[in-house]
Order: C-alpha cells, then structure tokens, then sequence
C-alpha cells in the first residue's frame, strides 16, 4: 500500500513545481505546454524557430515548459530574447534596421511596437503604402474592384424603397 501512496503523491508534487506562466519578451507564455508550442505562441517566433530555440538550449522540446528547472527556463528565455546572436542573420524578422541599420531579432510587444511605428512612418512620408493605410484601402496588391468594401450596403436595399413608397403614398393623400 506505501508504494501506491507514493505514486499518488509524485504528481502533486509535479503540479507544485509547475509553473504555470513563463514570461518572454513582455508577454505570458502557458507553462502548461510543451516548450515548442508555447514558444511559437509568442509574437515574433514560429515553430521553426520555437524547435531551434529548445534545440539551442540543450532541452527537449517536447517537455512541459513549467515543469523544467530554473536554469533551462532561463537559457531558453535568454536565447529568445537575444535570438540574433544565435541564428544566421538570413533567420532575423528586422534586418538593417532603417534608423540604425542593425540586424535584430523582435519579439513579443516589440513586433507590434515596431509595426505601428514603421506604419506611421510611411504615413508621414506619404509614400504610396502610408497612402494607402491613410485612407484604409488594401496595401499589398489586392483587388479592390470587387472586395474590400466597408462603407455602405451593397446592392438595392429593398425595405428602404418600400418604406419611401408608402410614404410617398400616404403623402399624397393629404
């Protein structure tokens, strides 16, 4: 009976250790998860990139994220965090930045930060995709003749023009 009260406490105690949120770059990430998985949920890294980061790290990708040991979360959200000095330059999301011209690697918030930034920029250069954005018409070469519309209704509102006959009807009564 002892050795089925010792297998009952082992998961409890695996649960006490879990850390449930990790956080990586301004962001939570579920502890709960395989290190692959919750590492691609975060902005700025895919699965490719998630697998190479466990890899880089010396810790199995298929382990829950909560469950390793301080110093294994630790290599892995330092070699997230400074992904560029750990891949080729080809592997960055910001290459030459524009204003100062460095290769790095974002993630978290930052991705975003970053985009609303490089956004505005164009708008404020009024090059032709920060006209686009400007005025919320598709930026990167879609159709427009056909899809894309948000103003308005389309097509022949049929409950409007009956509404305006009856009230031209019983307008011309009086």
């Amino acid at each position: 009976m002892s050795t089925e009260e010792s297998q009952d406490d082992s998961p409890e105690e695996e649960e006490e250790d879990l850390q449930y949120f990790v956080r990586i770059g301004g962001a939570d990430l579920d502890g709960t998860k395989t290190v692959e998985r919750s590492l691609s949920e975060l902005d700025g890294i895919g699965t490719r990139t998630a697998r190479l980061v466990a890899e880089k790290a010396d810790v199995d990708r298929n382990a829950t994220f909560g469950l390793l040991d301080e110093d294994d979360i630790d290599a892995v959200v330092d070699i997230a965090e400074n992904l560029e000095d750990h891949v080729p330059s080809w592997m960055t999301n910001r290459q030459n930045d524009f204003f100062t011209g460095e290769t790095t690697h974002l993630v978290g918030t930052d991705v975003n930060e970053k985009r609303r930034h490089d956004i505005n920029r164009m708008k404020i250069i009024e090059s032709y995709k920060g006209v686009r954005h400007k005025r919320g018409q598709k930026v990167r070469g879609q159709r427009t003749k056909s899809t894309g519309r948000s103003e308005g209704t389309i097509g022949v509102n049929v409950e409007e023009i009956r509404e305006e006959m009856a009230d031209d009807e019983g307008g011309d009564d009086e």
